[in-house]
């Protein structure tokens, strides 16, 4: 009986037994509501101002191009220095950049290529900061509750997006957008003051390699990652996931819009009802945190994820299109979070950052193309055709990687 899963609170909720994990889960979920909140505002805003589907590509294309340039160079950052106080820069360079949108916004001299170019400059941040909250969570916790405190990571992130696309399509509808920015600028004192709360002892995590050049470091990272085919094929999944799962979410707004006839407040029903089905395959994924079934599941949910946004890709009713959201966000959810923990679980802690930048750069770097291959489909064949190509290309990798590297399944 030791692999079956319990569902009881105390292993649901293990991670939060430790103090600065706590503090950390409570500010960044608060940070996470304003941080949804934005990003359904500014998609619906872009389609508001340009009704067009390309330029919902372009935005998501922005803030990812960046990421090709500076994520890695970002690993190798999150593995010289104090990943806190990393995290306290980057958080609070965050807040200033919705602070900037809201500004324009208010001042109505907010334009489309305002949008991109902010969307860039949040790129750089991500760049730096993804990499560093990754690796973050190992100095939180012990090793033996690393897959629970990531599971419950993406608990906060995904309550925070039940919650904030509703609260922001209701902001935008009442008050506008630019109060939606500034929320959402206002939500980063939360997780920067936790981040200042935390308190580690007197010998603090140690960070190697300072005097290596970082080409060399980055390099290293590499190898870790083509070294072993388990880490590379989970990464070329989330590669699989980035470029073509999840143009569903870059067409939402043209959604709400062109099939349902809706308006921002059905957009953010529709993030919201994703973000539903995410919260609760992210509770199982820390509810079976000790199971030793985390590449079944993984397998299992790669194949479940292209087949729900098929048949999103059908779905013309408000209704309909909500309850096959919920299942498309809960196997999205376990995909991305059991590829994470077996990938944190596998890489030694010498290059953990520099492993998790690549993790986001597949993420970041390979969204936005999808974003940008999806959104220019769908002007010109519509957003169903878009996102039905998109799932089928989800389908075909996660078929090759089953044949390829088959020992995934085998991933305790």
């Amino acid at each position: 009986m030791e692999d079956a899963p319990s569902l009881g609170p105390r292993k649901t909720f293990a991670a939060l037994a430790y103090p600065n994990y706590r503090l950390w889960f409570f500010g960044q979920m608060t940070s996470l509501f304003g941080t949804w909140m934005q990003s359904t505002a500014q998609g619906y805003l872009v389609f508001d101002i340009t009704r067009s589907e390309a330029f919902l590509g372009y935005v998501g294309f922005a803030g990812g191009a960046a990421s090709w340039i500076f994520t890695l160079y970002g690993g190798v950052i999150a593995d010289r220095v104090p990943r806190r106080a990393l995290l306290i820069v980057t958080q609070s360079l965050s807040m200033l950049l919705a602070f900037a949108l809201a500004v324009l916004t208010f001042t109505h001299t907010v334009s489309p290529w305002h949008i991109i170019g902010l969307a860039f400059l949040l790129g750089i941040v991500n760049a730096f900061d993804a990499p560093a909250r990754q690796s973050f969570v190992l100095e939180m916790v012990e090793r033996k509750v690393l897959t629970n405190a990531i599971a419950l990571n993406s608990t906060m992130f995904n309550m925070a997006t039940v919650v904030g696309p509703a609260i922001g399509g209701i902001t935008y509808g009442l008050l506008g957008p630019g109060w939606c920015f500034t929320i959402n600028g206002l939500s980063f004192i939360a997780v920067i003051g936790a981040l200042a709360a935390m308190r580690f002892g007197p010998h603090p995590p140690a960070h190697r390699d300072r005097d290596r050049s970082a080409l060399k470091d980055i390099r290293q990272g590499l190898r870790t990652v083509v070294g072993d085919r388990r880490i590379l094929g989970l990464i070329c999944l989330l590669c699989g996931v980035s470029l073509f799962g999840m143009s569903f979410a870059t067409l939402l707004p043209a959604w709400a819009v062109q099939v349902l006839g809706g308006d921002a407040l059905t957009n953010g029903y529709l993030t919201s009802a994703r973000g539903a089905g995410a919260l609760l395959s992210a509770l199982f994924i820390a509810s079976v945190a000790h199971a030793k079934a985390k590449g079944r599941y993984l397998t299992t949910a790669s194949f479940v994820f292209p087949i729900a946004v098929f048949v999103f890709s059908f779905t013309r009713t408000l209704g309909l299109s909500l309850a096959v959201l919920v299942c498309v966000g809960a196997a999205n959810i376990m995909v991305n979070n059991l590829a994470n923990a077996l990938v944190q679980t596998l890489t030694p802690d010498e290059v953990r950052g520099r492993v998790m930048s690549i993790w986001t750069l597949s993420f970041f770097g390979f969204m936005p193309l999808g974003a940008l291959m999806a959104g220019s489909l769908a002007q010109a064949a519509g957003a169903p055709t878009a996102i039905m190509v998109g799932a089928a290309g989800m389908f075909a990798c996660s078929v090759a990687l089953r044949l390829l590297v088959p020992e995934l399944r085998k991933l305790q």
